[in-house]
């Protein structure tokens, strides 16, 4: 067993990891500037903020619409049988469906929410077709997403 410890966050850190969630593309120059620190001290906490985990990736948000996927739905999936099995098989597989953008396992009135995106009507049904093909698949109820109020812009820091 490793003897490294996470260091906890100090108000920096959560400035760094703000600024960062909000452009990733920010220079290191640019990025110890914003958080009142030199740049190799600021490139060090980085550094450290990835190894320890709180950074996973950087990416990009892209415009769903300009690539033809530009409607949504959530869809909730009910297995016919919860066994160990029957959870394994459909996780393996709804992650080779490219339109499934998010799965989640949830506790509750069915057992999997899936948020969906697609071009239109016809794609959606070509979907909804994949999902119903899943393993063990007992149930599905969609909602259509008709304007987008506020998305997932990452996590809330102080």
């Amino acid at each position: 067993m490793s003897s490294y410890k996470i260091k906890p966050l100090d108000r920096i850190d959560k400035l760094i990891l703000s600024t960062l969630q909000g452009d990733g593309r920010i220079s290191n120059v640019e990025l110890a500037k914003k958080v009142n620190l030199s740049a190799s001290p600021c490139l060090d906490r980085v550094k450290r903020l990835e190894n320890d985990g709180y950074i996973e990736r950087y990416g990009a948000f892209l415009n769903a619409s300009k690539l033809n996927f530009g409607m949504t739905a959530f869809v909730q999936v009910t297995l016919s049988k919860t066994t160990s099995e029957s959870f394994k098989g459909f996780k393996k597989e709804v992650v080779t469906i490219k339109e499934v953008v998010e799965c989640h396992l949830i506790a509750g009135g069915y057992d999997y929410l899936l948020k969906i995106r697609f071009a239109d009507i016809e794609s959606y049904r070509l979907v909804l077709e994949k999902i119903g093909a899943l393993p063990d698949i007992a149930q599905t109820s969609t909602y259509m997403v008709t304007e987008h109020i506020k998305q997932d812009s990452g996590v809330p820091l102080d």
